[in-house]
């Protein structure tokens, strides 16, 4: 289980009272979150609700005014690269525009082994780079080719790969296929739906994008002025939102796929 427990987050703004004390603007407001392993979990709200330092927070990358946040019960906080191995070894990130994150002078074989060298992940790494690539169904004959030789949905499986490698049991998505053309978002969610369904991967996806939420995670949080002011099963809540927030989210997109 990774959980946040009351987590707050202030900013200081660039003005400044009379007398030198700086203004501050709450991110986050006492925000309890939970995924289990095997669990898909939608985290949704408008631009500048929180989802970002929420995230952050949980990568061990910000750390909190007030709050914890734990895996198993164990405290993650920002530190040194050795004292986060173990939870970047549990817990992977997928960028937002995940394609766009892989070095265009690397070889595809280069970029999936990048995590297990850095993370010291014992075993055959040319072995957990076939494996990784198999996974998100790539031919592992394409280790050896740049990203400049790949199709889109290919580079994007590629970072799926790399995340996939060191073995985690959670991803933290933030909106992995946003920006994507229809057939190459659908491939990619399909790959995460394929690997959560089989393999037991937990995933919070970060999106803006309901239509891929309602798609993939089975429990959706909306974030709101730092608040969480609802969650609930996504079927229920974006069918029969209860908080004027959602309803605003549901109202501002295109009607969802039944």
């Amino acid at each position: 289980m990774l959980s946040a427990a009351g987590i707050e987050h202030d900013y200081a703004l660039h003005r400044r009272r009379p007398w030198g004390a700086r203004d501050v603007a709450a991110a986050l407001q006492g925000v309890d979150l939970q995924v289990a392993v095997g669990e898909r979990v939608g985290l949704v709200g408008t631009s500048g609700s929180g989802k970002s330092t929420l995230l952050r927070c949980l990568l061990g990358l910000e750390r909190p005014d007030r709050g914890t946040v734990t895996l198993a019960g164990r405290t993650v906080r920002p530190g040194s690269t050795a004292s986060l191995r173990w939870y970047r070894r549990l817990v992977q990130y997928v960028p937002q525009d995940p394609a766009g994150s892989l070095d265009p002078r690397s070889t595809v074989r280069e970029l999936v082994s990048v995590p297990l060298r850095h993370l010291h992940v014992p075993g055959d790494h040319a072995a957990a780079v076939t494996t990784a690539l198999t996974r998100v169904g790539l031919d592992p004959e394409l280790a050896g080719r740049r990203p400049g030789e790949l199709s889109g949905g290919q580079a994007q499986r590629v970072a799926l790969a790399r995340a996939l490698a060191p073995g985690p049991v959670l991803l933290l998505a933030d909106e992995p296929v946003s920006g994507l053309d229809l057939p190459v978002r659908d491939q990619v969610v399909q790959v995460l739906a394929d690997l959560s369904a089989r393999e037991g991967l937990g995933l919070l996806l970060v999106s803006h994008d309901l239509a891929v939420v309602a798609r993939l995670c089975d429990r959706t949080v909306v974030l709101a002025d730092g608040l969480v002011v609802e969650e609930g099963p996504t079927a229920d809540l974006l069918t029969r939102p209860a908080h004027p927030r959602t309803r605003e989210l549901l109202a501002a997109v295109p009607a969802l796929p039944a």
